[in-house]
């Protein structure tokens, strides 16, 4: 089977020949992969290490010069690359609508058009894209977006203080990214497999908002993100970090995700056995090898371990094996080479 028919196969209930795996690293651990492996290109990589990795397509915008500042996004955001000491991370350097005090503050900022976005681009990108691996298009995580124009701590005090700021600024986010994927589905009908709906709404140690606001200010848009998606025939990828599992029922119930990412299995509730139970008929799992400790701490043997009684444990259910987050660069290659070389000798189904 080809990388695309693995994940179409668990999307239809099915058992694809072996357990379908994917890859989220940081650029730094693609780059030493490439090299260590001696591989020209990042399909090569995949290839070598029998990766069925999603391929992402999206409409290009371009940067609007009206902002006159070079490094900032459509949406008036700086980021600037700072160094945690093995790597770099890509952070918020401004909040450019903390100001705000009133609905008409933030209905007067200047927010983005989809219409700006190059869709000729789009699908000359679709048309070149390898039949073989999965399509992604959208990518929509709206209060990760609306903590970075507000601040984190503003965002989530708005909750409680000034709902009505929330709401109107996470319209207008909504409003983009729909009209955006609508524009992208239309064209890239019958080409288009997956789409990433997210919100991190979970800490190590429970949820970062109470479920009465999950269910006021993050469930309804992604249900209506989510209801487009599937009047495309496109299937839900769902990502929150963290101890999650309070909302899953919310998350299939109302959102209706079908891709359940990253399950981090060392939070609390997130105990791997109990989800399967409670929720493998309707979810895939996508994740499950430890990335905070296993895979860049651990021996061979543990991963080796690792990947086995993930095997044993979803074995009854639909996965994906892949890491619970970006690999960071801290973890060895040989262990990034072990979890995808016992998946490739133990995975067959």
């Amino acid at each position: 089977m080809t990388p695309r028919e693995r994940w179409l196969a668990l999307f239809a209930g099915e058992k694809p020949d072996r357990i379908p795996t994917d890859y989220w690293g940081t650029p730094e651990v693609t780059n030493r992969l490439l090299k260590d492996l001696r591989c020209a290109t990042e399909e090569d990589l995949y290839i070598k290490l029998h990766i069925d990795t999603i391929n992402k397509v999206e409409p290009p915008h371009p940067i609007p010069s009206r902002l006159g500042d070079e490094g900032i996004d459509i949406w008036g955001l700086r980021r600037k690359w700072i160094n945690y000491g093995t790597g770099e991370y890509d952070e918020v350097d401004n909040h450019p609508l903390a100001s705000a005090k009133t609905i008409n503050d933030v209905h007067n900022y200047p927010w983005p058009s989809a219409k700006d976005c190059d869709y000729e681009a789009f699908r000359v990108l679709l048309g070149n894209a390898p039949k073989h691996r999965i399509i992604k298009t959208g990518d929509y995580e709206p209060f990760l977006l609306y903590s970075a124009l507000r601040g984190m701590e503003q965002a989530l005090m708005d909750l409680l203080e000034a709902p009505e700021i929330a709401h109107a600024a996470l319209d207008h986010i909504f409003e983009y990214h729909f009209e955006l994927n609508q524009r992208a589905f239309e064209l890239g009908k019958g080409r288009i497999d997956l789409t990433y709906i997210a919100e991190d709404l979970g800490s190590q140690h429970g949820l970062l908002m109470s479920m009465e606001h999950i269910r006021e200010f993050i469930l309804p848009n992604q249900k209506r993100m989510a209801d487009l998606a599937r009047s495309y025939s496109i299937h839900i990828f769902y990502h929150s970090d963290g101890d999650i599992r309070e909302v899953i029922p919310d998350l299939i119930r109302v959102t209706g995700i079908e891709v359940l990412n990253p399950i981090q299995w060392r939070c609390p509730s997130m105990e791997r056995r109990g989800l399967v139970r409670d929720f493998g008929r309707f979810l895939i799992f996508h994740g499950a090898m430890d990335n905070q400790k296993t895979l860049p701490f651990g021996t061979i043997e543990d991963v080796k371990n690792e990947v086995c009684e993930n095997i044993e444990i979803f074995g009854d259910a639909r996965w994906i094996c892949a890491p619970c987050h970006n690999i960071q660069p801290v973890t060895p290659t040989q262990n990034i080479i072990t979890m995808y070389e016992t998946m490739h000798e133990y995975g067959t189904l």
